[in-house]
């Protein structure tokens, strides 16, 4: 049996850009290694979770792992939480959270990520100082940074709380228990409230009112705090505000991956959300050092830890970060030069110290992010797969390639299987 290298490129899908002569990021990087197995491999298009759907990246890896996301998705909150090490029991209002920068007097933001140069140092500390002095009526609350401007929220009262709530992100929406990104949204603060068809109940009415209460409490502790006073004098942006979305009030339950697969997968993971669905879904995971800031450097290291790793399992999930950041700020320019970095130090040192006729190689995206919008959008992702006596008529790898690929059209939760076909092929 072939061994699995399943590679999954954050954020890689986008739309043809006039400033690129037409083409996407992807298509005008030069990434000799991943052209190279496109001529030796075939190509389709993916739908991450559906047509029509602009997924956050937990439904996408969901979905991608060969779960129906619609069955056992319980909200972003949860995985977060869980992923942190915070006990989420049913009942528990779990929440994803960002610092971000809002005008001072006012609700409206500035930035919802305090412009990405929030130190781990200074969101620790207002962290602390969220917990030590916000009290809210009749709660109790953990609130925990995570990376750069990220944590999490656990509000608990008795198992009585609701995750049937909307988002005080105004950059998401819920639908049901999904998060959708908006492609334009007015940039202003909003009040928690229960969604559509769960006005009258009681626990999505508390639990809207006690995430209302921590918002306004917490942004007075951040504003009196000394760390802003200290950005404020720097010329830098205040982390004011906490934003809240994706919020759950249960775990999902996934069937491991290896019942539904047969194949023992490990993974490599970088953001909290990853890790929860991969310990949830009965992986393991592969400790990985957090990045670095020097890609070449980090991209390097995982394709050596990749080549180490996958001698102890039948196949890896590797979730590499990097396009998507550039995208959501329109940066084209940054997307185009992250992915030749990912193709020079990743894919090269990858495929020069393997015997590709010995695996099964992907490469996809958990969504599109475009830079026009910047923001995830609906459009499918391109899809490649080396295996052996696999071939189809493509040259390079790219979206409008992978669109008259032979490979065709997938969802996202059929794809893993696909994989395990080819891997089990003589």
């Amino acid at each position: 049996m072939k061994k699995v290298f399943y590679i999954v490129l954050d954020g890689l899908g986008d739309l043809p850009l006039e400033e690129l002569g037409g083409k996407t990021p992807l298509e005008s990087a030069d990434t000799p290694f991943m052209d190279s197995l496109a001529k030796e491999g075939s190509q389709g298009i993916v739908y991450p979770v559906r047509e029509g759907v602009a997924p956050e990246s937990d439904i996408a890896v969901i979905s991608l792992l060969g779960y129906s996301a619609e069955e056992v998705y319980t909200g972003r909150g949860p995985l977060e939480c869980f992923a942190e090490g915070l006990e989420v029991k049913d009942g528990d209002l779990a929440l994803r959270v960002n610092f971000a920068t809002c005008e001072e007097a006012s609700w409206k933001i500035l930035d919802r990520r305090v412009g990405r140069n929030l130190t781990t140092e200074e969101a620790v500390q207002l962290a602390k100082e969220i917990n030590d002095k916000v009290k809210l009526e009749g709660a109790e609350f953990i609130f925990k940074n995570t990376i750069g401007h990220r944590g999490v929220l656990l509000i608990q009262k008795e198992g009585k709380l609701s995750g049937n709530i909307t988002n005080t992100d105004p950059a998401y929406k819920k639908e049901g228990v999904f998060g959708v990104a908006l492609e334009s949204f007015e940039p202003f603060l909003k009040e928690a409230e229960p969604i559509e068809g769960f006005s009258e109940d009681e626990k999505a009415r508390l639990s809207a009112q006690l995430l209302n209460e921590f918002t306004k409490k917490s942004r007075e502790v951040l504003e009196a705090s000394e760390i802003n006073k200290k950005r404020r004098e720097e010329g830098k942006l205040l982390a004011n505000v906490i934003l809240s979305r994706d919020a759950g009030d249960c775990l999902p339950k996934f069937k491991p991956v290896r019942e539904s697969t047969g194949l023992n997968f490990g993974c490599f993971v970088q953001m909290p959300v990853e890790k929860g669905i991969a310990l949830l879904s009965g992986m393991e995971v592969v400790d990985v050092p957090l990045a670095s800031g020097d890609l070449p450097r980090d991209y390097k290291l995982w394709a050596e830890l990749a080549l180490e790793k996958i001698k102890d399992f039948d196949g890896l999930y590797i979730h590499i970060k990097g396009p998507d950041e550039p995208a959501h700020d329109g940066n084209f320019l940054k997307k185009k030069e992250i992915i030749e970095l990912i193709d020079k130090y990743f894919f090269r040192n990858l495929l020069s110290k393997i015997n590709k006729e010995d695996f099964v190689i992907c490469i996809t995206a958990d969504h599109s992010t475009v830079c026009k919008v910047k923001a995830h959008t609906s459009d499918p992702v391109p899809l490649l797969i080396f295996a052996p006596n696999f071939k189809d008529s493509t040259e390079s790898f790219g979206e409008s390639q992978a669109k008259r690929g032979s490979l065709g059209r997938f969802l996202g939760r059929e794809l893993i299987y696909k994989l395990v076909e080819l891997a089990k092929a003589s």
